[in-house]
């Protein structure tokens, strides 16, 4: 259980906190990890289609190699299974499987997974515990931590679930290599985010070595991947149920992008990491729009997307439709308070605040302005 080259944190919660260990190799090694969390020595592994093939069977054995049972369940992939349907499905399974409030589940997959099994094993007997073992890297770099657990409806994104910290997460790079590469640069996204909350010499980190990460540099993927854990572990701690503006600021891009995610259907059409992407980019030309970011740093963060070939803009997410339809799916956000929706904006690269100094109406003549300019 000891490789010399993991690397392992911590995310301070008092008596919830738990540990994240990065490592090459993890997953040969899971059963290792998980075992002394085990009341009886079975649990239960949700994973999906895209995974199940490369990885169900690795994670068995280790866990097999400890003494521990267990039972699986392959699941559509995809977001639009993060539904209803898709949340009885699961929590009817679990309870067939006879789970105990003592018992951790393994969500084995990319964050459609960590979010369905956290949603579910926060209900289901009032609460189980989980792990989470990230395969993608958007999961690996922020979805996996910090315990937000949702599924989606028709009003919007992540709009029913719960807080619901895992147990554990387990982080093993080299899932990274069978992964698409439309999906792989779409979990760089999350990364890039952390540099543009608060930390303008990791984005510049970013411009540097953003292209050799994506091309499998894995000196790359692990600093990427264990910095981006740190920052969120550190915010998560500072403020787990985003009651003040610190863990907030986690959502740079994602009132925009969520809104160009409803526009298209929750579907392959535009994946997470891309639809953060293009709002990222539409947060800096907001925020230089309105004089509290030079314009230079929204070409910046621009630039540095699309030269990773990221969406940047509205027509390159592929999404035509007017300000005042994509205002309306932003209205529906659920951090709407008091009526307002606070917005992440920046005084330029590193520097985002919160604030709901602009209204919807305001926001929607924008996206008209960026619809016409592409």
């Amino acid at each position: 259980m000891g490789r010399s080259d993991m690397e392992k944190l911590t995310v301070e919660l008092g008596e919830r906190s738990y540990p994240i260990v990065i490592g090459d190799g993890l997953l040969a090694d899971i059963g290792a990890h998980v075992a002394p969390l085990l009341g009886r020595p079975r649990t239960m592994i949700v994973t999906d289609t895209h995974v199940a093939d490369p990885y169900l069977s690795r994670v068995g054995a280790s866990l097999a190699a400890e003494g521990v049972s267990f039972s699986s369940l392959v699941l559509p992939a995809g977001e639009s299974t993060k539904s209803w349907d898709g949340l009885a499905r699961l929590t009817e399974w679990l309870i067939g499987e006879g789970v105990e409030r003592g018992e951790h589940v393994v969500a084995l997959g990319g964050g459609v997974i960590g979010d369905r099994v956290g949603c579910a094993c926060s209900i289901v007997k009032r609460g189980c515990s989980f792990v989470q073992v990230p395969t993608t890297l958007l999961a690996q770099v922020d979805s996996s931590v910090g315990g937000k657990t949702a599924i989606n409806v028709a009003a919007g994104k992540n709009l029913i679930g719960a807080f619901h910290q895992p147990a554990l997460v387990v982080i093993d790079p080299t899932t990274l290599s069978t992964l698409p590469g439309r999906e792989l640069a779409a979990g760089y996204a999350e990364v890039v985010k952390y540099g543009l909350i608060d930390d303008a010499d990791f984005f510049a980190w970013c411009e540097t070595n953003g292209a050799a990460l994506l091309a499998g540099d894995s000196g790359a993927r692990h600093k990427a991947i264990a910095h981006s854990v740190s920052a969120k572990a550190r915010i998560v701690a500072a403020d787990e149920r985003e009651t003040q503006d610190v863990r907030a600021l986690l959502n740079l891009g994602h009132s925009f992008g969520h809104a160009l995610e409803a526009e298209t259907g929750y579907s392959d059409r535009l994946l997470h990491g891309e639809a953060v992407a293009a709002g990222m980019v539409l947060a800096h030309r907001f925020s230089a729009d309105r004089g509290l970011c030079p314009p230079e740093d929204a070409m910046r963060v621009r630039d540095h997307l699309a030269s990773v070939g990221l969406p940047h803009s509205l027509a390159s997410a592929g999404v035509n439709s007017g300000g005042a339809a994509l205002a309306a799916h932003m209205a529906h956000d659920k951090k709407v308070r008091g009526g307002k929706l606070p917005l992440i904006l920046t005084r330029g690269i590193g520097r985002s605040f919160v604030t709901e100094d602009y209204g919807l109406d305001m926001v929607a003549d924008f996206l008209d302005g960026a619809a016409s300019a592409g």
